[in-house]
């Protein structure tokens, strides 16, 4: 039989107060602090204070986003999407969390709210991504011999450039309202997002975060984009929606931002 190797301890980290994130989900009482939307095939970034929630909603219809995530101070602590893999699952959803890096290893963001409910189906395929990452030029000059800028990763280039950050601090990326899974063969593949207009992911930040989305080029993914039966999928590229909210302060009874890993064990390395 299988054997699911992260299995936590009880009282670890990952089993979260859910009855803490169930009253951080309603939407009574909140306060609204910003609110924007993001043009197809654009990327934005935008900080979120801890305490703090914010959603990704698809405006329009059907649109795959990039999610990034950084410690708003210090950059060199961010998402860390192939642990957040292993501690979770390959499509996360509400009561999910997103991990940092190494040597940091805390929840950045908890989900709230996930309104598409996806699940698996028929061929265990799931929504909200961890499997893949960001579409980059790299693989478009590998695959179609093109100089094609406009993919998520140049997005978040140019998304995260007025913060000081660089194409080098862009990193693997939680994609949004996406459907994949593995073939029999272990062969990744995607599907059309099933976001309807209104659908959103909701994201309650534990810590001060800087968070950047690309609305992807590739739009929904209903359209190949390499391979013999390309296309081009502009008209199935949407705009999303950001908003981030205030929650009242009596929801927050109860809670305390998490501490960075206290392992100081040197990684057996003795000085002297």
């Amino acid at each position: 039989m299988p054997r699911v190797i992260y299995e936590a301890k009880p009282g670890s980290p990952l089993e979260i107060d859910r009855n803490l994130y169930t009253r951080l989900a309603r939407e009574d009482g909140r306060r609204r602090v910003e609110q924007f939307v993001v043009p197809r095939r654009s990327g934005r970034a935008w900080p979120v204070r801890a305490g703090q929630i914010f959603r990704i909603t698809a405006v329009e219809g059907p649109q795959v986003a990039d999610l990034n995530v950084w410690n708003l101070h210090n950059p060199r602590e961010r998402f860390w999407a192939s642990r957040t893999r292993q501690l979770h699952q390959a499509h996360v959803t509400t009561f999910d969390r997103l991990w940092s890096c190494l040597p940091y290893l805390r929840p950045m963001l908890t989900i709230t709210g996930d309104t598409v409910r996806y699940g698996r189906d028929a061929d265990g395929a799931g929504c909200h991504d961890l499997l893949g990452t960001r579409c980059d030029p790299y693989v478009h000059k590998l695959l179609n011999g093109e100089e094609f800028d406009l993919c998520c990763h140049s997005n978040l280039v140019r998304a995260v450039a007025p913060y000081r950050l660089t194409e080098l601090d862009v990193h693997d990326v939680l994609n949004v309202f996406q459907v994949t899974g593995l073939t029999d063969d272990g062969r990744y593949f995607v599907k059309p997002s099933p976001a309807r207009k209104g659908d959103f992911l909701e994201f309650f930040a534990e810590i001060d975060v800087l968070c950047a989305i690309s609305v992807c080029p590739h739009g929904d993914l209903s359209v190949a984009v390499w391979g013999p039966d390309a296309g081009d999928p502009l008209a199935t590229c949407r705009p999303l929606g950001v908003e981030v909210w205030e929650p009242p302060p009596e929801t927050l009874k109860g809670w305390v931002p998490p501490a960075i890993s206290d392992y100081r064990g040197a990684h057996g390395l003795r000085s002297g």
